[in-house]
């Protein structure tokens, strides 16, 4: 018999958190009282009048195949939202509605990239973006983002990694894991090493709407008309509209790119539920109050995590700007011990810290980001307050 695994599935790297994820899951079905950092989605409930609209395309029979590409309705409200909030102008034929922003990111890839295709990926980077390459021939190459610049890459960064080979640029602000969010003078400046080399972009915009310290977000589509022929936007309503599990994601590209993701599309997945599509209507038409009610939630836990952080002897925060995380640097305690215990990586200090203290964080290594470990602040303020008294305590009896 040949393989019985296919050879491009020895490209996908194993989870790195994947133990402790599961460990801290036991832990909390056996009764022990784990505080977890690890949640990447907001712990509110999707709003009521989104849930209603759900309830009504149900009601009106709405539950039968749409277009692949997405119901038309839905691809014309995303095109208002682009203009209204990025200043972008689309046909419905340049949108694709997919199953989640994770989905549209590797319909992305799967359609521009060729065998050996280099894309640059700026580190620390959400962990699917290098998987979702090698899955589709690309290489992925690294800029590393220093803690000094909040995180962020720079233009000359940038203009140093492209080599003949590289195709695209995978662009993420505001960013997971870091909150780092890019200025507009930032991004202009990234916009034209990007046309001067005619490279793509995939830019993720899907942490958009949750921006802090008075930071607006930039899209880089809309630095100019050759910038957006070489632009994939990525967006959904998973996170801003606390819609995680409704499954529903969309891009903006060049016609000639969306052709290919449709077809491509049409052939792997069909379309997006129908019923989520009718409630991303709603979500995408309707006013946002309750969605800037949530972003002061995440400000004000931003700013609780940050000062008792700031309370912690031998480790630091980058302040973030966007989404709803934040990078604490623990470098400076690997080589320490705890028990018999040596902390000797990002990974070792998560498995400890869940077993001494059963708080649970993700390793940074799994981020391109070994000295720092990932923490969540979608959770409630006193599990915040919980959680980094015990890190706390935990850092003070390391020795």
């Amino acid at each position: 018999m040949k393989n019985r695994i296919a050879s491009r599935m020895k490209a996908i790297s194993p989870s790195l958190t994947l133990a402790i994820s599961a460990k801290a899951k036991a832990m909390k079905q056996a009764g022990e009282s784990v505080v977890s950092f690890g949640v990447g989605e907001p712990d509110f409930n999707t709003p009521q009048h989104i849930i209603e609209a759900a309830k009504a395309a149900l009601d009106k029979g709405h539950t039968k195949y749409t277009p692949s590409s997405g119901l038309l309705p839905l691809r014309k409200a995303i095109c208002e939202k682009f203009k209204k909030d990025n200043g972008l102008d689309y046909e419905p034929s340049q949108i694709i509605v997919s199953n989640g922003a994770k989905h549209s990111i590797f319909n992305a890839c799967y359609a521009v990239l060729e065998e050996g295709d280099e894309v640059i990926i700026p580190a620390p980077y959400w962990l699917t973006y290098p998987e979702v390459v090698k899955v589709c021939g690309g290489t992925p190459v690294y800029i590393d983002c220093k803690k000094e610049n909040k995180f962020k890459f720079t233009a000359e960064q940038l203009k140093e990694a492209i080599t003949p080979n590289t195709k695209l640029l995978i662009f993420n602000s505001p960013s997971n894991p870091t909150g780092a969010v890019y200025t507009e003078e930032e991004v202009r400046a990234i916009a034209k090493v990007c046309e001067e080399a005619e490279i793509f972009v995939l830019s993720d915009e899907i942490y958009e709407k949750l921006c802090y310290n008075g930071v607006k977000p930039f899209s880089i589509a809309a630095c100019s008309e050759k910038m957006k022929d070489l632009t994939i936007t990525v967006n959904g309503v998973s996170k801003s509209y606390a819609m995680t599990g409704w499954r529903v994601g969309y891009l903006a590209a060049p016609k000639d790119v969306a052709k290919a993701i449709d077809s491509f599309q049409s052939h792997a997945t069909s379309n997006a539920c129908s019923i989520s599509q009718h409630a991303t209507i709603e979500a995408l038409s309707s006013p946002e109050a309750e969605i800037e009610e949530m972003r002061k939630v995440f400000d004000k836990r931003r700013a609780k995590i940050l000062s008792l952080i700031a309370d912690i002897d031998g480790v630091e925060a980058v302040e973030p700007d966007g989404a709803f995380y934040v990078m604490l640097v623990v470098g400076g305690l690997y080589g320490k011990k705890y028990g018999d215990k040596v902390v000797e990586d990002s990974i070792a200090f998560a498995d400890i810290l869940l077993d001494a203290e059963k708080v649970a964080t993700v390793p940074g290594i799994s981020f391109g980001a070994p000295d720092c470990v990932r923490l969540s602040y979608a959770l409630s303020d006193a599990d915040i307050e919980e959680g980094l008294a015990r890190i706390k305590r935990f850092v003070s009896e390391l020795k």
